[in-house]
């Protein structure tokens, strides 16, 4: 196969930060994907309503010219979160979901929920009001181990929220092992879940074997093998409860790289590709469309896009770098080639 022409595909899952960075890391996504469901973990949170319209009119702004992306705007679900909350998002048309973080568990979730009980009422009104409830899903014990993060909020936290809002619309984001997959295929057709580029890419081992590899560093964390198998499986057997959510995240490369290293890793330059390398391999090309195009909208009760992307067979070197001089990023897999381009 030389070309492959599909409907465009949406990012359900998508960090764009603010200030200089904005503007080209936004260029990069709006290149290949139409919409995008964009993450509220900024300093400070966006937390209301009129903090998501005013940082999605900053979006638009930082568009290249000519561009019909379309920011889909979440809000940041914190202790303080209220029932009026749930009702303006209900009717508002920009904004699609609140993101649960528990609190510590990722890049700028200290405002995040520390006790899952606590707001039930809340997920009670996000139920009755259709609103979907998207997670990152870990819990952040001291003693826990980070491996086991993932897999012990399912155990401790997830099953009961799925038992107690049985019509509640939850997204399990970024999922990353073999027990993740088992319990959204276990569920009904309201749980989903996003799959990166990276957690089908790699495995633990492309982060810690022969040194410290920071921008292979995300969180949650790379896992073994056998939990990279269950994701590619998932994502590339058509089922439409799984779908594409990048999680790209941009950091300045000497954030990255310092003693303490962000947590994130930046593939908004060439998802797609990304994704279709993966495909290829496991000789399902014919379901990347449906995994990239479809079923992430009609997950989120959208009209699928109309408009289509043509990758072409082609070789091509991912740059070192992305950005300006004082803000530069550094891509994933930077420095190495890559099979499939998007016209």
């Amino acid at each position: 196969m030389k070309t492959l022409t599909i409907i465009q595909p949406d990012d359900w899952h998508l960090h764009l930060r603010t200030g200089d960075i904005l503007e080209t890391v936004v260029a990069h996504t709006s290149r290949q994907f139409k919409r995008a469901i964009v993450m509220p973990n900024l300093k400070p949170p966006i937390t209301s309503v009129v903090e998501a319209l005013t940082y999605r009119h900053q979006i638009l702004q930082a568009l290249p010219q000519e561009s019909e992306f379309e920011p889909l705007m979440t809000l940041y679900l914190t202790n303080q979160t209220t029932i009026d909350d749930i009702k303006q998002v209900a009717i508002c048309e920009f904004i699609h979901a609140f993101k649960l973080y528990p609190a510590g568990a990722t890049t700028n979730s200290d405002a995040g929920v520390n006790d899952l009980t606590v707001i039930y009422p809340i997920l009670e009104a996000m139920q009755q009001y259709h609103v979907p409830l998207l997670i990152h899903g870990e819990i952040t014990d001291e003693a826990c181990d980070i491996f086991d993060r993932e897999r012990l909020f399912i155990e401790r936290h997830l099953t009961d929220i799925v038992k107690e809002f049985p019509t509640l619309k939850i997204v399990l984001e970024h999922v990353t092992t073999e027990e993740a997959v088992q319990f959204v295929e276990s569920t009904p057709a309201n749980i989903g879940a996003t799959i990166t580029p990276q957690h089908l890419l790699f495995n633990r081992n492309a982060l810690l074997v022969g040194g410290i590899h920071p921008h292979h560093y995300c969180l949650p964390i790379l896992k073994r093998e056998k939990h990279r198998q269950a994701l590619v499986k998932a994502a590339t057997r058509g089922n439409p409860k799984f779908f594409l959510g990048t999680d790209s995240a941009p950091h300045i490369t000497n954030l990255k790289e310092s003693a303490c290293g962000c947590a994130g890793c930046y593939s908004a330059f060439a998802a797609i590709e990304l994704y279709t390398e993966v495909f290829e391999k496991e000789k399902s090309l014919d379901k990347l469309e449906a995994f990239a195009s479809f079923y992430g909208a009609d997950f989120y009760g959208l009209a699928r896009n109309t408009q289509t992307i043509t990758l072409e067979k082609k070789n091509w070197e991912i740059p070192s770098q992305y950005g300006r001089q004082e803000n530069l990023i550094t891509p994933l897999k930077a420095g190495e080639t890559l099979s499939w381009k998007m016209k």
